[in-house]
């Protein structure tokens, strides 16, 4: 399954589901750089979660574009609460090493509101997290 969010300039981001057996993959590509669009394209990811009830999901964020500044992760953090990720493990694979960093700090923000986050800067390691657990 996947999911396509356009503007009229053409689509902003794409993401591909896939179910395993570790839960869900979602692997989304286009442009980032926004909160809305960070927080729409999590949306996306959460109302699959909430329709398919993974035990884990794997987010690979292969989006070209910067992720939202540091003073904006707590607010996407919190407006993210309630939509369904609190109850599976979710592991982050971010493509663009310079960006590791500061979503190292969103996943912070987000196990101390009751998410449970890991991220990571390569796939294999997210999925035997994701399959076989860890802190």
């Amino acid at each position: 399954m996947s999911s396509a969010h356009d503007t009229t300039d053409g689509p902003l981001f794409h993401i591909e589901f896939a179910s395993t057996d570790y839960g869900l993959r979602a692997w989304a590509t286009g442009t980032n750089g926004t909160l809305d669009t960070t927080l729409a394209y999590w949306r996306a990811i959460a109302e699959e979660v909430r329709r398919l009830q993974p035990k884990g999901v794997l987010v690979v964020d292969d989006m070209e574009g910067e992720p939202p500044p540091p003073g904006q992760l707590l607010e996407f953090v919190q407006a993210m609460q309630g939509q369904g990720m609190e109850a599976v493990r979710i592991a982050y694979v971010e493509r663009h090493a310079e960006q590791i960093p500061q979503i190292e700090f969103a996943g912070l923000l987000a196990n101390e509101h009751g998410f449970h986050a890991q991220i990571f800067g390569d796939e294999a390691t997210a999925v035997i997290w994701l399959r076989y657990g860890g802190g």
